[in-house]
């Protein structure tokens, strides 16, 4: 699908300046670059819904892990008596 991004000249010089040293066309390069950032604002839409979420679950049951609690099992990764998560309580 064909779209036109108008660029100012700054910034299609340095585009076109990137792609000569990447031996890329400029389309090649700008493409990638939307795609990162789509991808990395999906990621970051997720976490917030994923938050958003994991917050109107803790006010609907008040059910929680304290900070401590995370830290503890997060130290037992990688550990030979790494353990289960803990249960999350009121």
């Amino acid at each position: 699908m064909a779209t036109s991004v108008k660029l100012d000249a700054d910034l299609k010089s340095r585009i076109q300046h990137l792609a000569d040293l990447r031996h890329r066309s400029s389309h090649w390069i700008m493409r990638e670059a939307i795609r990162d950032y789509v991808e990395r604002e999906e990621a970051r839409e997720s976490f917030k819904q994923e938050a958003l979420s994991a917050w109107q679950a803790y006010q609907e049951t008040g059910k929680h892990l304290t900070g401590q609690e995370v830290r503890h099992w997060l130290s037992t990764w990688g550990t030979e008596h790494e353990q289960e998560s803990p249960e999350c309580h009121e």
